[in-house]
């Protein structure tokens, strides 16, 4: 395998880019900023220094938040 390939949403597209990476310059490559979307990795939620390796499955998701609020 090779590469890590990575499903955007909004609008849903696909790349292929270079690993191992780590996430925080995943996004910087992408133009993501960090606080602003989801990180899941095989499966699995990441945080920002976590590294990909190669053949990885990564989903980026925005953050959406709503609803009534807090009381």
């Amino acid at each position: 395998m090779g590469g890590v390939r990575v499903l955007l949403r909004n609008p849903r597209r696909e790349v292929e880019l270079s690993g191992p990476v780590r996430v925080s310059a995943l996004l910087r490559q992408l133009g993501y900023r960090r606080e602003a979307v989801l990180v899941i990795v095989n499966g699995t939620l990441v945080t920002g220094d976590a590294s990909i390796e190669e053949g990885s499955e990564v989903e980026v998701r925005p953050v959406i938040s709503g609803g009534a609020g807090w009381p």
